[in-house]
């Protein structure tokens, strides 16, 4: 191995101080190693590669130690990998010290007995590495793992075929031993390559090191067993140069483990998934057309074939998680009431409609005195007038239109090539068709309707726009009673109002009035607080204490949000690090909107930020909103790469409210998923919203994300997330958005609670009029 296989084998690590000197000492006398065993022929003897080999494996046993003292007390896997490195080296060491070195050695010998135990007690980390991780997998991780044994167990038993049947009759013991070494480094490969490739699991950021030197242990020992069993084995050789690299892969892995223990691991995302059961069936495939063409032990034969029926089963299963997932993705476009567009898919198909550039004019519907329905004749018939206005509209409309049910009694309409006198002629049709009688429950019942209007472009460029611009004029149109409304800047009435909150903003930008409240985050499964979320709010100097819908508006319009989320983030990061000096190392998830994400330098100052507290970068959450990633996709990957690259993790909010289209979750560097509470509130219900819910889960966990669940109001809830595996959830039901000061009361509550066995306390006592937000 060169200095660049060297280089680019220890580099993920970053080892400093001793470390460093005891890798590159273990590496150069590998290299010395590799020189000696080749020249063995021009005079150097044996031996001398044979200790350098020696002397490098006892390199990574110092190493493995290190990490061992390094990982602290209470810690298992570290002393479990260092004592099977220690093992193996003084096996090797024993070789080398009771026998001649130019002779073949004796096989099998005591040396074998340290040898031996390496597998098991690397087994045995791997199993303390994953053991807490088990509970919450689903038998899919078992199903892959025993595929990828049985098909290496059957390229295992065409290999060692030779070796046992060598000879007459029975195997030989040593015959036996010398497959058993093999054996042992395939199963642990299959097993190793089985947890690595298990979406959900945690299992280190340099995972390849350690597969790639079980590898190359598995190369070596199957040569020695050809050896040992044939013309014997001599120390000295390039052969031993095989497991002294792999014991020094085993001790970088080891390092870089425990040195990025508190990181999180990369998820397997897409076709890595299913790597384990492609491998097993090529393998298996391979096997079975190689016993077709000579003769191969009948054991291999079975083993290939349970290989391949195992990886039937998990394309089987693949396929159907694939069509549930085609499934959900066209629920989340599809309003299930009336089976019309939802805001989702709006959202997801105008921007793409108005850069083709032309007229369009966006139309809001509403219906006038629906909840007069509701509350006469029950939500059953205002569902089937829903229905039936649904139909009416979609009747007509054009062509080239969009029509969407945005939720409620609301509905939008964006129609292809009209100005504003087609709008209203179209506004005024629908309105005419609306006012027809419908018959519910046998009861003939007239609506109307209220219309407003909104042009593009001359009104708005984007669907944002136009929406919000729709929407004044539609209570335009139902506050003067005239049935439609096309807007006018005047439409705007609360100008004046908006103007002195505008001058009070920044007042209070600059007075520090702003804070922040905090709701904690659960684990579902333990009950513990993983987080909190940052929510901001205006201490205001005679309004008293105002909520995001009061000011967040005016904030985003006037172009304070820049300043504004510097004030929140720099008061969440202060916070946090006031929790991690006081002994609860609390992350804070801080909302970030796409106007403060168009920052170029946002991710280089947010790291200062970060720095400057002495806060690692686990501390910070930022979560963004699916518009934000859809505007501008190009700009959306490139912000939030350079955040990801730093550690910071990203979690999408509200999601389920915005665009329908799900490819940014594989292209955008995302960890985490918010369930919006209009998805969460009628779940324990209504049977088709808990399906989705439940769909929604394993699509994140699919792709290697974590779901958090918003807006949970009651014990049931709770207990169903729980139950379809969701990660994490937030809601009044666990704790309001609270100062930090009754957050760290309720934080002991919980504490001393558990401490007594008693169960957590879940509510807070904080006011009962508290927006969502």
């Amino acid at each position: 191995m060169g200095m660049l296989g060297v280089r680019a084998l220890t580099a993920p690590i970053r080892p400093r101080g001793p470390a460093t000197l005891l890798l590159w000492l273990a590496w150069t006398l590998v290299a010395g190693a590799a020189v000696a065993s080749l020249l063995t022929g021009f005079g150097p003897p044996s031996a001398v590669s044979g200790w350098l080999n020696v002397l490098a494996q006892w390199a990574a046993v110092v190493l493995c130690w290190v990490e061992v003292r390094r990982a602290g007390s209470g810690r298992v896997l570290e002393p479990l990998v260092a004592t099977a490195v220690t093992a193996f080296a003084a096996g090797h060491a024993t070789y080398l010290l009771t026998t001649d070195a130019a002779a073949p050695h004796p096989f099998p010998s005591g040396a074998d007995v340290g040898h031996l135990v390496f597998n098991p007690l690397i087994l045995a980390a791997l199993f303390v590495l994953v053991y807490r991780q088990l509970r919450t997998l689903s038998w899919l991780v078992t199903l892959d793992s025993a595929v990828g044994v049985f098909g290496a167990a059957a390229v295992l038993s065409v290999v060692v075929g030779p070796i046992l049947a060598a000879g007459s009759g029975a195997p030989s013991p040593e015959a036996l031993l010398a497959v058993a070494y093999p054996s042992w480094d395939l199963t642990m490969v299959a097993v190793v390559t089985g947890i690595a490739a298990a979406h959900g699991l945690s299992v280190g950021r340099n995972w390849n090191q350690l597969i790639l030197g079980l590898l190359i242990f598995t190369v070596a020992d199957c040569l020695f067993a050809f050896r040992a069993t044939g013309p014997g084995y001599v120390i000295g050789t390039p052969l031993d140069l095989g497991w002294t690299v792999g014991l020094l892969l085993v001790a970088v892995w080891l390092r870089g483990s425990t040195a990025s223990r508190a990181e999180a691991a990369p998820p397997v995302r897409g076709a890595w998934a299913m790597v384990v059961p492609s491998m097993a069936t090529v393998c298996g495939i391979a096997v079975l057309v190689l016993a077709s063409q000579v003769r191969v032990p009948v054991t291999a034969v079975v083993l290939a074939s349970l290989a391949l029926v195992g990886a039937s089963i998990r394309t089987i299963v693949a396929f159907g998680e694939l069509r549930r997932t085609v499934n959900l993705l066209a629920q989340t476009r599809t309003d299930e009431l009336t089976g019309l567009l939802n805001r989702r898919a709006l959202y997801a198909d105008v921007p793409g409609l108005l850069e083709d550039g032309g007229r369009r004019a966006l139309l809001l519907l509403d219906l006038d005195r629906f909840k007069e329905v509701n509350d006469s004749l029950g939500h059953d018939a205002g569902d089937r007038l829903l229905l039936q206005v649904s139909a009416r509209l979609a009747q007509l409309a054009g062509a080239g239109d969009l029509l969407a049910r945005l939720g409620g009694d609301e509905f939008a309409i964006l129609l292809d090539g009209a100005g504003e006198a087609e709008a209203e002629v179209v506004a005024v049709t629908l309105r005419d068709a609306l006012a027809v009688p419908f018959t519910l429950a046998g009861i003939a019942l007239t609506t109307t309707a209220s219309v407003g209007i909104a042009l593009f472009p001359q009104q708005g460029a984007d669907l944002t726009v136009l929406l919000r611009k729709a929407d004044m004029a539609m209570y335009k149109a139902k506050s003067s009673r005239t049935g439609h409304h096309v807007y006018r800047p005047i439409d705007d009435s609360h100008g004046d109002k908006r103007l002195r909150t505008l001058e009070e903003l920044r007042s209070a930008l600059v007075d520090d009035e702003f804070v922040l409240h905090y709701q904690p985050k659960i684990d579902l499964q333990s009950g513990a607080v993983r987080g909190v979320e940052a929510l901001v709010r205006w201490q205001h100097p005679t309004r008293g204490l105002l909520y995001p819908d009061a000011f967040l508006a005016v904030v985003e319009e006037s172009g304070l949000m820049h300043d504004l989320t510097q004030v929140v983030l720099a008061e969440a990061l202060n916070q946090a690090a006031r929790w991690h000096r006081s002994g609860k190392p609390l992350s804070v998830a801080v909302n970030f909107s796409a106007s403060s994400l168009v920052d170029e330098s946002l991710p280089e100052r947010i790291g200062e930020m970060l720095r400057t507290r002495g806060l690692p970068a686990s501390a910070l959450q930022v979560e963004v909103t699916e518009d934000f990633l859809m505007s501008d996709r190009g700009r959306a990957h490139d912000i939030l790469t350079r955040v990801r690259s730093q550690g910071i993790r990203i979690a999408v909010d509200d999601f389920g409210t915005g665009y329908s289209s799900l490819a940014y979750l594989r292209d955008l560097p995302i960890d985490q998923l918010k369930l919006d509470r209009s998805f969460v509130t009628p779940m324990t219900t209504d049977a088709r919203a808990s399906a989705l819910v439940s769909s929604t889960v394993v699509l994140a966990h699919s792709l290697g994300l974590t779901m958090v669940a918003e807006g949970i109001e009651d014990g049931e809830a709770f207990a169903v997330l729980a139950g379809y595996g969701c990660d994490e959830g937030q809601g009044y039901f666990m704790s309001r958005p609270v100062p930090p000061d009754q957050l760290d009361r309720w934080l002991t509550d919980r504490e001393a609670d558990a401490a007594v066995g008693a169960p957590a306390r879940r509510r807070t006592l904080s006011p009962a009029a508290e927006p969502a937000g």
